[in-house]
């Protein structure tokens, strides 16, 4: 098999501290090794191989991981966004106008859309991508986004409960009997995970709850959106289940935290989304020194946070959510990786995925010393330039 070599890496970020320097696990003057999609070596500058990319003293860091993502939509809110900067509240119920569009979009279109925002993402550094449904709301379409979403990631997640579509206005428990039902068992096959927006507008702890448990007893693995839009149960719920990650935290008070600190669940922060929407920047820096595992997300979709940035992602973090600039490199790579439970991604270390990300930059403080900059000179995903 031919190894690629990565070479001339002015600063690496391996996030394994057994490699290098510090928590980032930092190594100079060095050279990746990659063989058949892993990570082979990881080598002083110089390292033999059959094919050699010059890295020119920059920077290499891990693929970003986006854990949240909702790539699989049809249509556009632009004037909803607009309204929002002017002064109209954030609501979930405009989730219902996206529905609408891609309940009417085939799979084909669907799989276009979907694969123009994928391209997009890993021009931006993101390796991996955690794509949900919830913009079907119905069997058919719910059943179509999943199978255009596993054509882009093995990390699919179910979201049927994501609103209450207008058609079961006032009728939430016949939603869920459908939800956790025959849509469930449609959906259930193309899906790792099974996700629910556990928020005043969408579903209460006690429907939340039902429908984790059902897509637990389907074999899925489960993931919340709690706590966007003002205190609530998502984050216990999410702790309480064993769940994966609780995504957003944006309001969190002082149960909640230690909640997470005791657990095995991540702390999924979207700053993107807090600034789309004008909500309060949540204190990330209280739930990192209470000891609990974070990570920071795209969440890209058409409402509420329409990026794949991860880099202006990261910036959000570091100057409103209080982390460090190493902190949120972290989160946004090896954080993201614990909230999909994967160990073989956000890491350059041997038997790792080789996703790896060459920043035009000698560091990575770069990417918030230049916000906004499209720092992002390659990005390989298992071994390949994408």
């Amino acid at each position: 098999m031919s190894a690629l070599v990565i070479d001339r890496i002015g600063l690496l970020v391996t996030n394994d501290p057994t490699l290098g320097e510090g928590p980032l696990g930092i190594i100079r003057d060095a050279a990746l090794v990659f063989e058949d999609g892993r990570v082979a070596a990881v080598e002083r500058a110089g390292a033999a191989g059959d094919e050699h990319v010059d890295a020119g003293a920059r920077c290499v860091i891990p693929g970003f991981v986006d854990s949240h993502t909702h790539l699989v939509f049809a249509g556009d809110r632009a004037d909803e966004f607009a309204a929002r900067m002017a002064g109209r509240p954030y609501e979930a119920g405009g989730i219902r106008v996206t529905t609408a569009a891609t309940r009417a979009a085939g799979a084909e279109e669907l799989t276009a859309l979907t694969a123009g925002r994928r391209a997009e993402a890993a021009r931006a550094g993101i390796t991996q991508v955690e794509i949900k449904s919830g913009y079907g709301l119905d069997v058919a379409t719910e059943k179509r986004c999943c199978e255009v979403a596993r054509r882009f990631t093995e990390d699919v997640t179910f979201l049927g409960a994501h609103v209450l579509p207008a058609e079961f206005a006032g009728r939430p428990d016949a939603y869920l009997d459908l939800v956790c039902g025959e849509m469930l068992a449609a959906c259930a096959p193309f899906a790792r995970w099974i996700d629910v927006f556990c928020e005043e507008g969408a579903f209460d702890a006690d429907q939340s709850r039902r429908v984790l448990v059902a897509g637990r007893d389907a074999g899925l693995g489960l993931r919340v959106h709690g706590n966007q839009l003002g205190l609530g149960p998502g984050v216990r719920l999410a702790v309480e289940m064993g769940a994966a990650s609780v995504d957003h935290c944006t309001y969190l008070d002082a149960a909640d935290v230690e909640a997470l600190a005791g657990s095995e669940t991540v702390a999924t922060f979207l700053p993107a989304a807090d600034f789309s929407t004008r909500q309060p920047y949540p204190d990330a820096r209280r739930v990192i020194d209470a000891g609990a595992t974070v990570a920071i997300a795209t969440n890209c979709n058409p409402g509420s946070s329409y990026t794949t940035a991860m880099g202006f992602c990261i910036a959000l973090a570091v100057r409103d959510l209080r982390m460090t600039i190493e902190e949120a490199l972290a989160a946004a790579t090896s954080g993201g990786a614990r909230a999909l439970r994967r160990d073989d991604l956000g890491r350059l270390a041997p038997g790792a995925r080789a996703d790896a990300v060459l920043l035009e930059a000698p560091s990575y403080t770069h990417l918030v010393y230049r916000p906004g900059v499209p720092l992002v000179a390659g990005t390989w995903i298992e071994g390949r330039r994408a």
